[in-house]
């Protein structure tokens, strides 16, 4: 009786998992083996198994064996072998009622048996397309996290979560901002859907998430690998949550986009308005206390340090923040405010408070900032800055400072 009871309430259980299997998927897709993505149908094969085990011949079997055969017509021919399912049934119900296997050369019983645990392939959701693999990065990321696994196998179920397990680039950084923003009342399955859904919208943002990768493997000393970034570097995290805020942005669902900037402003200290416009190729170093706007615009391979702030001048409404060109590399505690325009390749000092246009391929410093050389003999940069990541040179240029 006991036996009968628990069996009772698995089935109820089972039921409604089977009735949630959209849910349940969606949360788990990338997160399970691939030999387990078709879990949904191995829950319908158990609901039969129960169904016999109880050998219920009336109601209650009658509508597990319906809602295991009927649910998903078009693969009703997957779930058991035979073309006749009430026949292949019969032999496994009479072998549990009498407790005898009838044995043939056949043998049907077990026919039946085996076949019920044969995988069948569901329909599910579309798997995200090349587009979205991110290229070589991808396939650098998944090497290095087999390397990283070698060395410390304590690692390995965090690196499958977080990696190994995904299709792609754009899968594994929904699921891991998906993580670090969630909250009990925001659970992370939510956010995942939601994430997924604006990266395979926006092929061109998983290339961007790439290039920014790439800029923190080659400018920052201290990134071991390309996985190294994606899974500890907040500043990379934080920008690629601001890209996915900044799309709800554009899509008018500003509500969901505020609501992400609120997340990672708290969970990685970085405030970047939705509205904000960033390009490719950002490298937000350390990043902690980084506070751009919401008309700033961002340029392509344009370095930023932590303590940063791209702001306005007081509350007037309308374009009020800092346009910052192309490979601009801007100074940690940097203050840079108002509507004005840093130009291409310039550098802004460490500390430095820029209130004036700074011309393209020019360093200023100072508070309030000055160009080096003075306006009229302006010392020019010769490299990129925000590539090669050079904040201290035109001090020798500039004066005879010394300890």
């Amino acid at each position: 009786m006991r036996l009968t009871c628990v069996a009772c309430h698995i089935i109820n259980l089972t039921t409604f998992f089977v009735r949630h299997e959209q849910i349940y998927i969606v949360r788990n897709n990338f997160k399970i083996k691939s030999t387990q993505k078709n879990i949904l149908q191995f829950s319908k094969r158990i609901l039969l198994l129960l169904s016999i085990m109880l050998s219920v011949s009336t109601s209650r079997g009658h509508l597990l064996y319906k809602l295991c055969s009927s649910s998903s017509p078009h693969n009703s021919h997957s779930l058991l072998s035979s073309s006749n399912h009430k026949d292949s049934m019969a032999p496994c119900i009479d072998t549990f009622r009498t407790c005898k296997p009838q044995l043939s050369h056949e043998d049907n019983s077990r026919f039946c048996y085996m076949n019920l645990f044969r995988p069948v392939h569901l329909p599910s959701r579309a798997p995200i397309t090349n587009s979205l693999d991110g290229g070589d990065v991808w396939l650098k990321m998944l090497e290095e996290a087999k390397s990283d696994v070698e060395q410390e196998p304590i690692l390995s179920s965090y690196y499958h979560a977080s990696i190994t397990s995904h299709p792609s680039l754009g899968s594994a950084l929904a699921n891991i901002l998906s993580v670090k923003l969630s909250t009990l009342t925001l659970p992370s399955n939510t956010l995942f859907e939601m994430f997924i859904s604006v990266l395979e919208e926006s092929p061109e943002m998983v290339e961007s998430v790439k290039q920014d990768l790439v800029a923190a493997k080659e400018r920052d000393p201290a990134c071991l690998s390309y996985v190294h970034c994606f899974l500890s570097f907040k500043g990379f995290l934080a920008c690629q949550a601001h890209r996915i805020a900044h799309k709800l942005w554009s899509q008018d669902r500003k509500i969901l986009a505020l609501l992400i900037q609120n997340r990672v402003s708290e969970a990685f200290a970085v405030d970047i308005h939705p509205g904000a416009k960033i390009g490719k190729g950002i490298l937000l170093d350390h990043a902690t206390a980084v506070v751009i706007g919401e008309t700033a615009v961002v340029g392509d391979n344009v370095s930023i340090l932590h303590g940063v702030t791209l702001g306005g001048t007081g509350k007037q409404c309308g374009d009020r923040h800092p346009k910052i060109g192309d490979g601009v590399l801007i100074g940690a505690g940097t203050c840079i405010l108002g509507n004005i325009t840093i130009g291409e390749g310039a550098k802004i000092g460490s500390g430095s408070v820029v209130l004036k246009d700074v011309p393209p391929r020019t360093t200023a410093v100072g508070n309030p900032a000055r160009p080096i050389g003075g306006k009229e003999n302006r010392r020019m940069v010769d490299k990129v800055p925000g590539l090669s990541m050079d904040q201290t040179s035109y001090l020798t240029e500039w004066s005879d400072y010394v300890i």
